[in-house]
């Protein structure tokens, strides 16, 4: 492969072959300690860069990242949104029924119209890290959706 460079038979092959003496020798090898870690960084950079462009905002996907970076133990799991028919009460001078009968209440988040799209569920044990969280997933997930994180201290 083009990009796995080894700094040291690079620089040996290519000086001059009645150079090569042994002081020569140990001068470019330190010389190519340096080309060996602008090599590595590299590789890191795109190994990152190969993972960002795999996965993308599907669910799966999603999941196995926060899960291959947060959690070996693949306890992450991601939700859909719980969306309800908003439910009012209305007042006297709007002459309507009055009877509630049993009646749940729920948050603006879990309700029609203003809900979140999905939910990720976490750990206890990373309630810590949910702004490295956040962050991953606002990189994967796609504009307009809207989610929450929840930290299930059962899991």
């Amino acid at each position: 492969m083009w990009y796995k460079l080894n700094g040291q038979i690079q620089i040996l092959q290519t000086w001059v072959t009645f150079l090569r003496t042994p002081v020569f020798s140990s001068f470019l090898s330190l010389i190519s300690d340096e080309i060996s870690d602008l090599n590595l960084s590299f590789l890191t950079n795109r190994n990152q860069n190969i993972t960002k462009i795999v996965h993308n905002s599907q669910v799966c996907k999603l999941r196995k990242i926060l899960n291959d970076t947060f959690d070996y133990e693949r306890r992450i799991q991601i939700v859909d949104g719980v969306l309800k028919k908003p439910k009012y009460i209305y007042t006297n001078a709007e002459q309507k029924p009055k009877w509630l009968g049993e009646m749940f209440i729920y948050t603006q988040e879990e309700t029609e119209g203003s809900g979140v799209d999905f939910t990720v569920m976490i750990p206890g044990d990373l309630k810590n890290y949910q702004v490295e969280i956040k962050a991953l997933i606002d990189f994967y997930k796609l504009a307009g959706k809207r989610y929450k994180i929840v930290v299930n201290e059962n899991i």
